[in-house]
């Protein structure tokens, strides 16, 4: 069994990071320039869980947070800070310091004002919070991995039948976490 995550990007505020998430849950830009693989989310696992703080996904390379790849490249430069980690279930970029956004992303499950000025905030959860809830509640290992198999079912982009500030994108995960996911 699947369930539905719907976020709206904030296009109008990070046009660049926003983009790049798309054409990630589409998977319309091919393959990588860097990695050499398919520049998709589907398929790919969350990686890292922290109860009330957040859930970290995206690695379509390695699986593992050690990997990824932008849409542009490599990695790409932070857009802004402009949005703030004020509220839960915010979609903010993950990063290994200024100026690395590759395709690795996070939602988080609490305010984090310690992240402002770090991960730019790109979007946030419209629909299936309490899926985020579910992965966020999975026992992990020492190092924050679930031990249960989580990943993005399937992925894609939503054309929202009410206008909205931003695209609408959406992705299916695993509600039953006993067993891996089979993919079709």
């Amino acid at each position: 069994p699947a369930g539905r995550v719907v976020m709206e990007l904030y296009s109008d505020v990070c046009f660049k990071t926003s983009e790049n998430f798309r054409c990630l849950c589409t998977g319309e830009k091919g393959i990588g320039k860097t990695t050499g693989k398919l520049l998709h989310y589907k398929g790919t696992p969350f990686h890292r869980v922290v109860k009330d703080f957040m859930i970290q996904g995206g690695d379509f390379t390695e699986g593992n947070g050690r990997g990824g790849e932008s849409i542009y490249g490599a990695t790409f430069k932070d857009e802004n800070f402009i949005l703030k980690h004020d509220r839960e279930f915010l979609l903010s970029m993950a990063n290994r310091g200024k100026d690395t956004n590759g395709s690795q992303f996070f939602i988080t499950t609490k305010p984090a004002p310690h992240l402002d000025n770090i991960h730019v905030v790109f979007g946030h959860v419209l629909e299936g919070q309490q899926i985020i809830r579910t992965i966020e509640n999975q026992k992990t290992d020492a190092t924050s991995k679930p031990y249960a198999d989580v990943r993005i079912a399937n992925c894609g982009e939503l054309v929202p039948k009410a206008k909205t500030k931003g695209k609408l994108h959406m992705f299916s995960v695993p509600t039953n976490f006993s067993h891996q996911v089979k993919l079709s």
